[in-house]
């Protein structure tokens, strides 16, 4: 539907949602007309904290070619499309659910169309004690796909190379200003660098975060996760990301953080990361899947007028 407001511009209504401190603008296509939307433009004013609603990322919902599922297009604070969102589709989840918008049979569990593939929300009830469920946030099981561990895939390639790394990218060094970095690399469909810590709430992440990103090693830029393992169940993390900043919680980044570590022997393959945000429990199961579990709550609702 498309309205009108006194000035002559299009009203559209948003949604603000949360997950795990991860803060998302969505819109719905599914039930109004945002054809001829420039999202990327729109992105970059909605998610500015100062003069617009502020967020990490710009959630778009769709309507799938396919019948029964949905789409979803991402937008970080840069106006740059991504790929996927862990804590994005969560919320994206929890709001088609709230709105019993999946169609007639699907359950607890949705597909949903990313640029990274179809992703497999369900959702999961409340644990209960006394009869009582135990907090109010719902909790969304996502099955996050197989991570990507080749080079050439992520990707990686060395400065001065024309071809990207050959197998597992894990400790490849990287001399960044005055520090060498030790990277583990993944793909959970977007890129991620994977650095280990003593101590990560007093690592710089804001100084070496940018530089990590952008740096020529990721011809396609990179997220990057600083980890500080606690021990075989639980790391804490931050995470710097791509085209956002520094962000309270990622869910790709926490997936591909449990896998680098994983890989490296760190930790097991179940694991509870905690962010500035939130917990998230991530497994990598033994189908080679990776499975993330954690919150998703509405924040408000709105509209905002397109001049």
């Amino acid at each position: 539907m498309k309205n009108k407001s006194n000035s002559g511009g299009r009203t559209i209504a948003f949604t603000k949602m949360q997950g795990a401190g991860n803060d998302f603008v969505l819109l719905d296509g599914v039930a109004n007309d945002l054809s001829g939307v420039d999202f990327a433009a729109l992105s970059k004013r909605l998610l500015d904290r100062r003069f617009g609603i502020g967020g990490d990322q710009l959630l778009v919902l769709l309507a799938s070619e396919v019948k029964k599922r949905f789409r979803m297009r991402i937008f970080n604070a840069d106006g740059g499309e991504v790929q996927m969102c862990g804590n994005g589709i969560r919320c994206l989840a929890k709001y088609i659910w709230q709105r019993n918008m999946a169609a007639e049979g699907a359950g607890e569990r949705l597909e949903i169309d990313t640029l990274a593939g179809i992703i497999v929300p369900e959702r999961i009830a409340p644990e209960r004690r006394g009869g009582s469920p135990i907090g109010e946030e719902m909790q969304v099981r996502v099955d996050m796909g197989v991570p990507r561990l080749e080079g050439s895939v992520i990707p990686v390639r060395p400065a001065g190379k024309t071809l990207p790394i050959n197998g597992r990218v894990i400790d490849h060094p990287l001399k960044v200003d005055d520090v060498l970095f030790r990277l583990t690399c993944v793909s959970m469909g977007n890129p991620h660098a994977a650095v280990f810590v003593e101590d990560v709430a007093g690592f710089p992440v804001g100084r070496y975060g940018p530089m990590i990103e952008t740096d020529p090693l990721f011809p396609e830029r990179t997220n990057v996760e600083f980890i500080q393992v606690i021990g075989p169940d639980e790391i804490r993390m931050r995470v710097w990301e791509r085209g956002s900043g520094e962000t309270l919680a990622c869910g790709t980044g926490a997936s591909a953080g449990v896998v680098a570590a994983a890989l490296k022997g760190l930790t097991s393959k179940s694991v509870k990361v905690l962010m500035p945000g939130g917990e998230l429990h991530i497994e990598w199961a033994p189908d080679g899947h990776v499975y993330m579990t954690g919150p998703a709550e509405e924040v408000f609702e709105g509209k905002i007028v397109l001049t």
